[in-house]
């Protein structure tokens, strides 16, 4: 099931989210003070890449005060809107029978994308 479902998470725009995810951290970590964000969006766009079958737990020893400061820095600087997108996404996609798992896929990233920091794919 994990292996069908990343499968049609990436012909239905799984791949155009992962590369989005992608080109945002790399130009993030262009300057010094964008490099943790881009390096959170980096292992966001490998977790979106494939959802199925894994999952964003806390690391260990988190959440710590690092993780809770950056968390609410991403908050503030407007990156709540990538989970805003991931739940219009997720929606969309539960209108249908067939795209329900897609759409809870969405919203499971919509939750990881609130929090990254302190997360590690798993």
């Amino acid at each position: 099931m994990n292996t069908f479902g990343n499968i049609a998470w990436l012909i239905l725009g799984g791949i155009l989210i992962a590369f989005l995810y992608f080109v945002a951290g790399l130009v993030l970590c262009v300057t010094i003070i964008g490099i943790p964000f881009g390096v959170q969006l980096m292992k966001l766009g490998a977790y979106v890449l494939w959802p199925f079958g894994h999952e964003l737990v806390d690391g260990p020893g988190q959440p710590g005060c690092l993780s809770v400061a950056l968390n609410l820095l991403w908050i503030l600087l407007g990156w709540w809107e990538i989970a805003l997108a991931h739940l219009v996404c997720g929606l969309l996609f539960c209108i249908t029978i067939i795209g329900i798992p897609l759409g809870l896929m969405h919203f499971r990233i919509a939750i990881a994308t609130i929090f990254p920091f302190g997360k590690q794919i798993r």
